[in-house]
């Protein structure tokens, strides 16, 4: 079993920024493939990012060239660097780990973008 707990949420103005973390329980972070998903008000859950154990890293759709996922093994440690903001941004961020056929989730971290 591994415990997923995120971090980092909160209120911000369009055009800023939040680093999400999410820290994982257990001895094999490392091997690993960590995602963030979110979850927009009225909407159905999406995938934002994701990144391998290797490090490879994959952002999705309209977060491309403003969000960025990163990890730090040593930690158990995965990171969703978020910039230039927008209110559609606005959503609950969930942290995920998959190994195998293994998947867990987070309860989720509220993000709002709002002047």
């Amino acid at each position: 079993q591994v415990q997923l707990v995120e971090s980092g949420g909160g209120l911000v103005q369009p055009g800023g920024s939040l680093r999400l973390s999410c820290v994982a329980s257990g001895s094999i972070f490392s091997m690993y493939t960590m995602g963030w998903y979110r979850r927009a008000p009225g909407k159905q859950r999406e995938l934002v990012a994701t990144i391998s154990s290797g490090g490879g890293t994959n952002c999705v759709g309209s977060v491309k060239g403003r969000f960025a996922i990163s990890r730090d093994n040593a930690k158990n440690t995965v990171f969703l660097q978020m910039n230039s903001l927008k209110p559609e941004d606005t959503a609950v961020y969930f942290c995920i780990a998959r190994y195998g056929e293994y998947e867990y989730w987070g309860q989720g971290t509220q993000v709002t973008v709002s002047s």
